[in-house]
């Protein structure tokens, strides 16, 4: 009796590749390397095969590798199905030229200054994939882009790793380095570091960041002598420029600044640390088109 009167499942699917693998390599010995598998893996997907049909595909042993005639007809069968399968794909990716609908990501704040500009190619990318699509960016705490994720109402987060969270899927996307500023204005700014110590920089205010930190940023802003607080970037950087604080800022961030001379950077060697960003996404939320191609278009870049 023909076992496969059902619906053809991915476990059939994946045999069949073995299958077609091992007709094309001439023998399971030759399929292992194409394959990446063991010769008993393959030796136990065919059996598992000629189960699900209801007859032998091929003669093996000594005297070498052969198809019976069910074999070769099952060989053909299985070509048509793959390069169906595949048309299929081609189909389906062309409608990516034809892309409707929303994407709604939340960004942490000040991420446009980064040097790489991997989701700005991506949405690029998308809109020309996608001219009718709507973008919808919402600037928001890591905390608000992890509940807007995990509750539906965003697409896609990037946020620095503070925590990981069961419920979301993490794609890394860069790592960013932030150091201790201080402004033109301030009485550190013409102090050499060379004269300056970590313990020195008690005596001075610094601005501290009001929102989640990982315990290398604590221990970083630890020694300081916490007189102000900001709950994102652009409120650190307005108290560092009042030149009556110090405060770590984000290298691209303070970049324009330094480069105009109204910045610099204090002790680098010890007064910095490192922010992985990743991309988020909820685990085992209902496929979406848009969001797909978009993840696609940030992993080519």
């Amino acid at each position: 009796m023909n076992k496969f009167q059902g619906r053809v499942s991915d476990t059939d699917l994946r045999i069949l590749r073995i299958f077609k693998t091992v007709v094309e390599c001439g023998g399971f010995s030759a399929a292992e390397v194409d394959l990446n598998i063991s010769r008993a893996a393959i030796s136990i997907a065919m059996s598992d095969l000629e189960v699900r049909l209801g007859f032998r595909l091929c003669q093996r042993g000594r005297s070498g590798f052969s198809l019976t005639n069910e074999g070769s007809q099952v060989y053909e069968y299985t070509l048509q199905l793959l390069s169906s399968l595949e048309d299929f794909r081609t189909q389906i990716n062309a409608l990516h030229q034809h892309l409707k609908g929303e994407l709604n990501i939340g960004i942490t704040d000040n991420l446009v200054t980064l040097p790489h500009t991997r989701i700005t190619r991506a949405l690029a990318s998308l809109k020309d994939k996608g001219p009718q699509v709507t973008i919808n960016i919402r600037m928001i705490p890591p905390t608000d882009v992890e509940r807007g994720v995990l509750d539906g109402r965003l697409h896609i987060g990037i946020v620095p790793d503070l925590k990981i969270l069961s419920g979301l899927e993490y794609r890394p996307l860069y790592e960013e380095r932030s150091q201790l500023y201080c402004s033109d204005s301030h009485p550190l700014f013409k102090v050499a570091d060379k004269k300056l110590s970590k313990a020195a920089l008690k005596d001075f205010d610094a601005v501290l960041p009001a929102y989640a930190q990982t315990p290398d940023t604590k221990a970083q802003h630890q020694p300081l002598t916490s007189s102000a607080t900001a709950t994102d970037r652009e409120g650190i950087s307005f108290l560092i420029l009042t030149g009556r604080y110090i405060g770590f800022l984000p290298d691209h961030v303070a970049e324009l600044w330094v480069r105009d001379g109204r910045m610099r950077a204090i002790l680098p060697d010890e007064c910095h640390y490192i922010t992985q960003f990743s991309a988020i996404t909820r685990k085992g939320a209902r496929a979406n088109l848009v969001l797909e191609t978009f993840l696609e278009q940030l992993d080519k870049t």
